[in-house]
């Protein structure tokens, strides 16, 4: 079933969503060689909560920790840890938010140091990606036309789709109907309508799309080893355009809106 929003919903859910994107500027801030990603997940939680909300990640089906750190060839899910970031590093951290009885959802992901300029280039390409799907995420598109823009693009630049990972719906639950896969077919699926609340988050590898789940129960990693990047934004179905609830302001305020 598919929760439509309210308009009064829809600001509630900005509320909580610019809450995820003060996160991230935080992360921003404090991304660097030699910190760890458990003191990204410590700031990130404490942040959270200095601003009335909650942690959405938090004991969610039994994860442990308030964001997602992941690695490098972790691709989703990592679990924050004692491992020390270091020079060339990427992680995308993955944060969510509950305040006013709805979710807000966003992942970046950020370069540690200085980082090859192709895996650069995978970053761009993804985040480049999801501003594309995005663009399709407006009344009278469909489901597969967000999916399909995004695979058009990233594999005509080389990269590989993740599909075993998909964007959702979400609202007062955090996962909700319908899954955002980042794959299909132009004019397929579900027909977008206003009150549809949707987070689409491309998942994309260098190398091939294979991946495998570790020990965990949580951690995905890229069957190659190869790096992967995720992006990710919550966005409401609009009539003429889509509404972005979530941002990258106070990241790019941190890093440049040109920091790749």
């Amino acid at each position: 079933m598919i929760y439509l929003k309210t308009a009064e919903d829809v600001e509630l859910m900005r509320i909580s969503n610019r809450i995820v994107a003060m996160t991230l500027g935080e992360i921003a801030k404090a991304v660097k060689p030699g910190v760890t990603t458990l003191q990204l997940d410590a700031l990130a939680e404490d942040f959270i909560r200095s601003q009335g909300a909650v942690p959405s990640f938090l004991g969610y089906a039994g994860y442990p920790n308030s964001i997602c750190t992941s690695v490098n060839d972790q691709v989703v899910h990592a679990i924050p840890s004692d491992y020390v970031l270091k020079e060339g590093d990427v992680v995308s951290v993955d944060c969510g938010a509950q305040i006013n009885g709805f979710h807000g959802d966003s992942c970046y992901t950020f370069c540690v140091g200085e980082v090859s300029e192709d895996v650069k280039k995978l970053l761009r390409t993804t985040k480049e990606a999801l501003l594309l799907g995005i663009s399709k995420a407006k009344s009278g598109n469909r489901l597969g036309d967000v999916g399909h823009s995004i695979q058009e693009y990233c594999e005509g630049k080389g990269y590989s789709v993740v599909r075993e990972m998909t964007g959702h719906g979400i609202g007062r639950m955090m996962h909700e109907e319908p899954l955002v896969q980042n794959y299909g077919r132009a004019r397929r699926g579900l027909l977008f309508r206003e009150g549809i609340v949707i987070a689409i988050e491309p998942i994309i590898n260098m190398g091939k799309r294979g991946v495998y789940l570790e020990k965990d129960g949580w951690t995905v990693r890229t069957a190659d080893g190869l790096p992967s990047a995720h992006y990710e934004h919550t966005v409401a179905i609009g009539t003429d355009s889509p509404d972005i609830l979530s941002s990258f302001e106070y990241v790019e305020q941190i890093l440049g809106t040109n920091a790749l």
